[in-house]
């Protein structure tokens, strides 16, 4: 009887799940595979044709009901390709293409983000950052509702794929096999990788701990490219662990500016797993160029502890390099100067950026999670709070950290009627004495309660 009640609620599910449908407040996008094939492989592209009905967003329509544009379609990822049923994918056209109005291009992917469950703005608030840090480029995206074989499959996330182009990762492509001494010196681009890859260079690290490197181009490496590149990331390596750490040497090798900017969108969303897997480094050519990091990519572990930690402490990721870089005088120092300006300009306009990105998004959030109510958000608004708590409470630990100087402590009563959250982001209706967060007005400020 429990077995038949269990299944009951299943096939329920199931039924409501495929009677969901998209709101019609963003973008449709609709994509049909050639005779309906499912898209079963991350390595095998299959072809498809699709087109995006704007639905009065303001953006331009491409191709439509009666004239779809040619593509080919896989699966991409890790364990958001394995680990869930709402999919992830990738695509490639013809020919560029601006969607949606982003930058022209023949590759794309659809990220789906089942495992945020947070109003999906752990991804959506780290590429912001990634902005507001100023780093050279960060990917495009556009919220979009996608219908795939007829089925409305949820909302997803109509992104710029990582790669070496004039309006993405702008540097010098390097030829697969170049052999020229002064050909190999640059158009790299490369990811430390969490997974094995056979397009990968991999070093010991100062630690014993193995980096995997795997370079997206040049896509084929000869001899002449392997070495250098193996050599360019062992002398950076050797740098990082010098024993002296007033030493500069690593930082003939790597532009410590855009790796503080990276590291502090890293610090801010308390994403754990960056130095681990996603995290992007590139190299223009020239012997006078030297390494950068970026872009972000994926937030899907930022919040998921209580304590508040540097990112490389008790990380539940085995991390490069970063846990020693930030013992440099000199890095901690760059990481100051540029939270300091950060906390001063671009912090307070957080908040709003969140409330329009929700507001916004509210309609399709809400038929997601009819679609996905295992994956999604219930409530856009009650997850936007939690959100917002957790980034104040994390900025505020930073500030603390970074600029202890700058805080501005405020003694008030404990019956005072604002919202108070701890370090942890965690709601305290009736805060004791201690340290807290208060949000009122939507301004969050550090307080003593007394």
């Amino acid at each position: 009887m429990k077995k038949f009640y269990l299944l009951t609620i299943a096939i329920l599910c199931s039924l409501i799940a495929s009677a969901a449908t998209a709101s019609g407040s963003l973008p449709i996008m609709y994509v049909n595979t050639n005779g309906g094939a499912a898209i079963t492989s991350k390595d095998t592209y299959i072809d498809a044709t699709f087109y995006i009905d704007p639905k009065g967003s303001g953006y331009t329509a491409v191709g439509s009901s009666s004239s779809p544009v040619a593509m080919k379609i896989r699966g991409r990822g890790n364990t958001s390709w394995t680990d869930y049923d709402k999919k992830p994918y990738r695509f490639k056209l013809t020919v560029g293409t601006k969607l949606l109005d982003m930058s022209k291009s023949k590759n794309f992917c659809l990220l789906a983000y089942a495992d945020d469950q947070n109003a999906f703005l752990r991804n959506t608030l780290g590429f912001k950052l990634s902005e507001c840090m100023g780093l050279a480029y960060t990917p495009d995206r556009r919220a979009v509702e996608l219908v795939l074989n007829g089925s409305y499959v949820g909302l997803y996330f109509l992104t710029e794929t990582v790669r070496i182009d004039k309006d993405r990762v702008a540097i010098t492509k390097q030829d697969d096999n170049a052999t020229d001494a002064t050909l190999i010196t640059g158009g790299w681009l490369l990811e430390i990788d969490n997974a094995d890859d056979p397009a990968q260079v991999k070093i010991t690290e100062g630690n014993g701990n193995t980096i995997r490197f795997t370079y997206k181009d040049p896509e084929a490496l000869s001899t002449q490219q392997s070495n250098y590149l193996t050599n360019q990331l062992t002398a950076m390596n050797s740098g990082i662990y010098a024993t002296n750490k007033n030493s500069t040497a690593w930082e003939s090798y790597i532009n410590m500016d855009t790796l503080a900017r990276y590291y502090i969108v890293q610090e801010i969303m308390d994403n754990t797993e960056a130095f681990h897997g996603s995290t992007y480094l590139y190299k223009q050519r020239g012997d006078a160029n030297i390494w950068s990091f970026g872009p972000v990519w994926d937030f899907a572990n930022a919040y998921r502890r209580t304590e508040q930690q540097f990112i490389y402490i008790n990380s539940p990721f085995q991390q490069a390099w970063i846990a020693e870089i930030a013992k440099f005088p000199r890095f901690q120092a760059k990481v100051r100067d540029l939270w300091k300006t950060f906390y001063a300009t671009q912090y307070p306009t957080l908040s709003s950026y969140i409330d329009s990105f929700v507001t916004s998004m509210s309609a399709a959030i809400s038929s997601d999670y009819q679609r996905w109510p295992s994956y999604g958000t219930a409530n856009a608004n009650t997850a936007k709070s939690s959100f917002k708590a957790l980034l104040d409470a994390r900025v505020q630990w930073l500030e603390q950290q970074w600029n202890p100087a700058g805080m501005e402590e405020t003694l008030i009563d404990e019956n005072s009627p604002a919202q108070f959250y701890n370090l942890q982001g965690v709601k305290i209706d009736n805060p004791e004495r201690g340290l807290y967060i208060k949000i009122q007005n939507g301004k969050a400020t550090k307080i003593i309660v007394q």
